[in-house]
């Protein structure tokens, strides 16, 4: 609408109730909020979510109405205003009243507040463009979005965001000028111009990840002239075959019915490095040994699940009755949260499997602070897809300079058509489109880094690599990410090396790593837990960005405790540490602590059941407990672009 007494061009945009993420992306574009208040009905759960979460989105300039239709009573009428003026301040500290539209003066100063003030700025959208579509269209293959241009200069080289759907490549920009009335029967209709085309040289590609090639380091048969050359130089005799009937025939146990020639590929049990596989007659399950280490972290956070039930289940149709016990029992981590609080990290040594094999992956660090951790070691085959940063900070400096000096831009304030290619045709009809125009690198992924402190009206249990939903910008994404302590100022201390969190607990800021694409500037972040109402998440935690640092290392920490048996001043007999004198000799050299503060080291191993003597700095407490720490490294899963009402995987998603 056009106001003439004020001369501005207003859009207005509705929301209809209860479309939560329609009105999170209508925040982000627009210049004011009205937000329109009942005076009869309190604001529920899920408009309570939905204010927080945009509070820390980051909301415009705010006007709350009370509509027309609402009837207050005179002698009511003052106190109605003031309540619902504090309820707003809450979320929004800088409101100064609540306009009543029944009355006309308060109905001309809130079209005055739209058309004459100057909206607040976000400080997220800053340095960015993006643009409301006033009209979309599909036109050959292309969508068609026409609008104004606003915020920073348009480059048509840089791709452009469209939520719920990725980011796509600019086709072309034309010119869109508002139709003019006709003069003397003459159509006035202005031919739309070619204002800028992307620079094949310049302009930005889709590509998002790496494509790791696993043929590159794996070792291939060497050829003939190979085998040649080293027997030269070696002076190679060969070995002769051996006699007749001296070779031990091997017996394989093979599926029923398999050939000789197919039972030449079954892997035997005796190939296989600890994978933990196991055959029968009816045939061969293999198992990684990641597959294998994620099943004992399984059976350690959970310990009613046997470790054999998880390498061969097997299915049973339980009752009504018995389904909802263990539902109720599955959902239970306020238990496990407690006992996680109680007794940080500490684990039981397993008795039928030896601690070196369990444990395999974990090491020992004299301190946590200070001890070197190679980050590029023993690196997941995730992180060959991704991009990493030389230097975050001068690579984004960089960026903007060379955005200011671009010539080939179109300036905020212009109306134009912008055509995107290879968008489905859903989006045509989704109803109101809005465009984010991204920085240069912003659709490579990295590694991410968000501080986040938890929503402390939310009381449900937040535990690491559990499912949730980012939004960061105008993005969102499905993510599992991980959390671990935040070194204050951001800083990373002498080896970058942060201690993983199981739980994101309240009044402790973390950080939280994921992967996912770059993004820069400084944006807020919001994680959102879905709910069997697609509309009504809930908001878990908020925070905002903090780097993009793939070598920041999260470690987690377990402790093994054992029990001091007999104890003569400095030296003790440890038991339920080990069961068995090989793990000891294994993990001789790590130091031990005690809870009361006492620092040791194993000395030796006493009898075959797990016994040691260890020797302490000082005398130690028969009640004390003797701890052993040890460290692994953790990585986040791959991210998942999340779509309204259902999670999309990205096109590239491979499954760690």
């Amino acid at each position: 609408m056009r106001a003439e007494r004020f001369r501005a061009s207003l859009q207005f945009v509705t929301v209809p109730y209860r479309h939560f993420y329609a009105a999170l992306d209508a925040c982000k574009v627009a210049d004011y909020s009205i937000f329109v208040l009942s005076t009869t009905v309190e604001v529920d759960q899920w408009g309570d979510t939905l204010l927080r979460t945009l509070q820390a989105q980051g909301l415009p300039q705010v006007i709350s109405v009370i509509p027309q239709e609402s009837i207050l009573d005179v002698k009511n009428r003052s106190g109605i205003l003031k309540s619902l003026l504090s309820f707003m301040q809450y979320f929004v500290p800088s409101q100064t009243r609540v306009f009543d539209l029944h009355t006309s003066s308060d109905a001309l100063n809130a079209l005055r507040v739209v058309a004459e003030g100057k909206p607040s700025d976000i400080r997220w959208r800053e340095g960015r463009t993006w643009m409301l579509g006033e009209t979309v269209a599909w036109e050959d293959g292309l969508l068609k979005v026409t609008g104004i241009i606003r915020g920073s200069p348009f480059s048509p080289n840089r791709l452009v965001h469209l939520p719920n759907f990725g980011d796509f490549q600019v086709a072309k920009i034309l010119s869109a000028p508002l139709p003019r009335p006709p003069k003397s029967g003459a159509n006035m209709d202005i031919e739309p111009l070619l204002l800028a085309e992307p620079s094949p040289s310049d302009a930005d590609s889709l590509v998002s990840s790496n494509d790791p090639d696993d043929l590159a380091n794996e070792q291939t048969w060497p050829t003939e002239e190979e085998m040649n050359g080293v027997r030269e130089a070696l002076e190679y005799t060969p070995i002769p075959d051996a006699a007749n009937s001296t070779t031990p025939r091997m017996v394989r146990k093979v599926p029923k019915g398999t050939s000789e020639y197919q039972a030449a590929w079954i892997i035997d049990e005796s190939d296989s490095e600890g994978a933990g596989e196991e055959s029968n007659q009816e045939g061969v399950s293999v198992y990684s040994p990641n597959e294998e280490e994620e099943m004992q972290d399984l059976v350690m956070d959970e310990p009613d699940i046997e470790l054999e039930d998880l390498r061969h289940p097997t299915f049973q149709d339980f009752d009504i009755e018995e389904e909802k016990r263990q539902l109720e029992k599955w959902r239970n981590r306020k238990r496990e949260e407690e006992e996680d609080l109680a007794f940080p990290d500490e684990i039981d040594t397993p008795h039928d499997q030896p601690a070196r094999i369990r444990f395999q992956r974990y090491r020992g660090m004299r301190s946590f602070r200070t001890s070197p951790w190679d980050p590029y070691e023993n690196l997941p085959r995730n992180y060959a897809r991704i991009f990493q940063f030389e230097d975050f900070r001068r690579t984004e400096r960089s960026i903007r300079k060379r955005l200011d000096t671009e010539t080939n831009i179109i300036e905020p304030g212009t109306r134009v058509s912008v055509y995107l290619r290879d968008v489905p045709a859903e989006a045509a009809v989704t109803g109101p489109v809005t465009l984010y125009g991204l920085l240069q690198h912003e659709h490579k992924v990295t590694v991410l880094n968000f501080t986040v402190l938890r929503n402390t009206e939310y009381d449900g249990s937040v535990r690491s690599k559990d499912p949730l939903i980012l939004c960061v910008g105008p993005r969102r994404f499905q993510v599992n990410p991980l959390y671990s302590q935040y070194t204050g100022g951001g800083g990373k201390g002498t080896n970058n090396v942060h201690k993983f969190e199981r739980y994101l607990r309240h009044g402790v800021t973390s950080v939280a790593t994921t992967y996912g694409p770059m993004t820069f500037g400084h944006q807020s972040c919001i994680l959102l837990r879905d709910t069997s109402d697609s509309q009504a998440p809930h908001l878990v935690a908020m925070g905002s960005f903090l780097n993009p640092d793939t070598t920041r290392i999260v470690a987690k920490k377990i402790i093994l405790t054992g029990h001091p048996f007999k104890v003569h001043k400095k030296i003790a007999t440890i038991r339920y540490m080990f069961f068995n004198s090989d793990d000891i000799q294994y993990f001789k050299r790590i130091q031990l602590h005690t809870k009361y503060g006492r620092v040791g080291h194993i000395r030796d191993s006493l009898g075959t059941h797990g016994y040691f003597k260890a020797h302490f700095d000082g005398p130690i407490n028969q009640m004390d407990t003797v701890c052993m720490n040890l460290y692994k490294r953790v990585y986040p899963k791959w991210w998942r672009m999340f779509v309204t009402g259902k999670q999309k995987e990205s096109e590239d998603v491979m499954e760690e």
